[in-house]
């Protein structure tokens, strides 16, 4: 997208400096919030925190509008409109799926001014999915915190630090480093072409991440273990620092030491208590084996044992 044809954006540069810098603070912003989710209150709170001034919010559920009242009080809840109407700063933060349906339709009702900053807090989605607003004159900025939220006040003290995913016009883009900047964040930019690819691992390692805990929790308990995640709490933790620090040299194991028969017996034991988690240390050690045959670790013939045993049907 060539938002550059739609406003001109050096205008707003010169105010917001180097945003390392906390003399260089951006003007004071009136922020309204379409979707008060869990994210949306909380960021909206962490620009209030910084000076800035949350006018308007809009939130359909029940939840939503209570959550807005709780990290938001005293700020009015209407319709998405009238948020835009309000407001110098928009967040989005509505679902990936439902955000370019919002916006094409914002746009098309007129709710979008000139000048106006319209920032979605998709991973997904850079800022061509804001091009219809940014037709309109709008300021297009994707700003993505990485980080799970719970939609209450703890999420405020653990932005502090918290990498985001910018996306911007290149203009924009001292613009979107300052916003998260005063929102406690670190910016990471992000490349609009390698937005999915960016989103796709942070979704892979959160997600998955989360389900492969949570099976081995199960396994524990049907081991008749009284406190898993005791029990487990230590080792995943030492486990994720070494691989972040270590990449693929911190694999250890049965598989990343070639022991087919230990692998053999774990498939026997999982063929009772879960099929279905079978089928995930099937697939978890093949991609096991094949990092640690390329960094070097498990020689070839280590790893077509195996293979042969991942690949047997029945244990």
């Amino acid at each position: 997208m060539s938002t550059s044809d739609h406003a001109d954006f050096g205008v707003l540069t010169d105010p917001f400096g180097d945003p390392s810098d906390p003399g260089n603070r951006p003007a004071r912003l009136a922020v309204g919030v379409v979707g008060t989710g869990r994210v949306g209150p909380a960021l909206a709170a962490a620009l209030q925190l910084a000076g800035h001034r949350v006018v308007a919010a809009s939130g359909v559920s029940t939840a939503s509008r209570r959550r807005a009242e709780t990290l938001l009080p005293g700020v009015r809840l209407v319709s998405p409109p009238q948020v835009l109407a309000a407001a110098d700063l928009v967040l989005l933060t509505v679902p990936d799926d439902a955000l370019a349906e919002l916006v094409a339709g914002l746009a098309a009702t007129g709710a979008v001014r000139p000048g106006q900053m319209v920032v979605h807090t998709s991973g997904a989605h850079g800022v061509a999915v804001l091009e219809p607003a940014a037709t309109a004159g709008a300021l297009p900025l994707a700003l993505h915190p990485a980080m799970t939220f719970t939609g209450t006040a703890v999420d405020l003290a653990r932005l502090a630090g918290c990498p985001f995913g910018v996306t911007a016009p290149e203009e924009l883009r001292p613009v979107a480093e300052a916003l998260v900047v005063e929102m406690g964040g670190e910016p990471e930019w992000v490349p609009e072409e390698v937005r999915p690819l960016y989103h796709t691992a942070l979704a892979h390692g959160a997600n998955h991440l989360v389900t492969l805990v949570a099976q081995a929790l199960e396994l524990l308990r049907t081991a008749g273990v009284a406190e898993p995640g005791r029990l487990l709490g230590p080792l995943l933790g030492a486990a994720l620092d070494n691989s972040l620090r270590s990449g693929d040299a911190a694999l250890t194991g049965p598989v990343a030491r070639g022991d087919a028969g230990t692998v053999h017996r774990h498939l026997a034991q999982l063929e009772t208590a879960s099929p279905d988690i079978g089928q995930a240390y099937r697939a978890m050690a093949r991609a096991t084996a094949q990092r640690a045959v390329r960094n070097g670790s498990l020689k070839e013939e280590a790893a077509a044992a195996l293979l042969d045993v991942l690949n047997e049907e029945n244990h």
